[in-house]
């Protein structure tokens, strides 16, 4: 089976070799009944999931309806935090040109912005720094605003990184969903799997980005209005005491409840921004507290797992700017992007699956998604 319709392993199998398929179970007669399935009428589906491209056959009939239910990358049943965390790096693994290949692409793009104006500014006007690491005191002003094109170069390519990943969040998210029924997407697959919905996607990042700076710069100004009326020492004290929690508590519930579950929904769903928002806040409900905190602990280990990964080069770049002066500068450049570039390969695609497979999670809790999931991978009959 080529690589288009590999199964994934079974849980405890050893990995398959390349281009090679799972032995199916003995087959299980259609309309065989399925746990998790809620009692009654079919709960109606806000959507059905369109077929991802495939170079091969689709996943094969027969395979045994045991507790797991897995024919793809994770269980098609309630998810518990070991399941989306195993889930989240089986598809990265099965799927490494669409996660963390995409990631590394779009870094990679984008930092070339910063290392080639830098290396160009390096070879013609000249960015030395002194023996302490820092600008010299003797720079002109050519060598100065060299330094300020430079600088700025970086902040675009941070703009260019974002909206990037912003995009391979939401290939991952049909990386995900195929990997559910056994499916694997290539980079092309998966880039093709997001027409229609790129630009959507872009204003979806730019108008959460846009929200919690307004929220911010509204809440800095507070502040500046109460300090700069010269208010008592204790009603400032009074104020961060009550405001900052509250602050903190509003930013946390707007990203849990407002913008978590919107980019998966966008994906995979026939909805608009808004409509994935508001999908996003049904799907939460009730759910806020188990959300947020495996939302938290994901970004926590992928924050502790990219620095691990990149403090080492960011380490080499600080010393190799002190040995040399005339390259210092763009030494520390280019190890910065490297080390950008090492830690988005790992936490975008770890965060945005775990992200995805809490989407489908709620689905399957809710809307019985685990019954279509099964049915399409073959398990149970139409």
């Amino acid at each position: 089976m080529s690589d288009g319709s590999q199964m994934y392993p079974p849980p405890g199998a050893p990995p398959p070799d390349q281009g090679t398929s799972w032995t199916p179970s003995p087959h299980v007669p259609p309309g065989s009944p399925v746990p998790h399935a809620p009692p009654g009428p079919p709960v109606p589906q806000p959507t059905s999931w369109a077929p991802y491209p495939t170079s091969g056959p689709g996943p094969r009939r027969g395979l045994a309806l045991g507790a797991a239910h897995r024919p793809g990358a994770f269980p098609l049943r309630p998810l518990r935090l070991g399941d989306m965390y195993d889930g989240a790096f089986r598809i990265i693994r099965f799927n490494p040109k669409a996660t963390v290949g995409a990631a590394v692409l779009v870094t990679a793009v984008a930092m070339l912005v910063p290392i080639v104006i830098t290396a160009v500014l390096t070879g013609t006007v000249g960015l030395a720094l002194d023996e302490n690491g820092e600008v010299s005191s003797d720079a002109g002003v050519g060598e100065a605003l060299a330094f300020l094109a430079s600088g700025g170069s970086l902040l675009l390519a941070y703009v260019l990184s974002f909206i990037g990943l912003t995009l391979v969040t939401g290939m991952v998210v049909h990386v995900a969903r195929a990997a559910a029924v056994g499916h694997r997407l290539d980079l092309g697959q998966a880039w093709a799997a997001t027409l229609g919905k790129r630009w959507r996607l872009i204003g979806l990042g730019l108008l959460t980005t846009v929200t919690y700076v307004g929220v911010m710069t509204v809440y800095v100004l507070l502040w500046i209005v109460l300090v700069a009326a010269d208010a008592p020492t204790l009603a400032v004290v009074l104020w961060g005491l009550v405001t900052v929690p509250a602050f903190i508590a509003l930013c946390v519930w707007t990203w849990i409840k407002v913008f978590y579950l919107a980019v998966p929904t966008l994906m995979l769903e026939p909805v608009g921004v808004f409509g994935a928002i508001g999908r996003g806040w049904r799907l939460t409900r009730g759910q806020f507290w188990r959300t947020f905190g495996i939302a938290l602990l994901t970004v926590i280990i992928a924050s502790i797992g990219g620095s691990i990964l990149s403090t080492p080069i960011s380490f080499v770049g600080q010393i190799a700017m002190f040995l040399s002066s005339d390259y210092g500068f763009l030494i520390l450049v280019v190890t910065q992007a490297v080390a950008l570039v090492v830690q988005n390969a790992f936490t975008a695609p770890f965060q945005a699956g775990v992200t995805s497979l809490q989407y489908l999670d709620q689905r399957i809790r809710k809307e019985a998604l685990d019954v279509e999931l099964l049915r399409e991978a073959g398990i149970v009959g139409a």
